[in-house]
């Protein structure tokens, strides 16, 4: 059975740069939590300080 294009593109840089792609296949580049929205509270809090931080000398 021949090799997908794929694998001989992986073989490849494999043999020419020392490159083994398939070790970095599992890292995940985002965040998997889960998100919630802000409640009605945090939001007003937010909306209450945003401008008062810069007067805190």
């Amino acid at each position: 059975m021949s090799n997908s294009n794929a694998k001989k593109k992986r073989l490849k840089l494999l043999r020419q740069q020392g490159k083994d792609v398939t070790l970095s296949r599992d890292s995940v580049s985002f965040s998997t939590h889960e998100r919630k929205t802000k409640t009605k509270l945090e939001a007003l809090e937010k909306m209450d300080k945003r401008y008062k931080k810069q007067f805190l000398d």
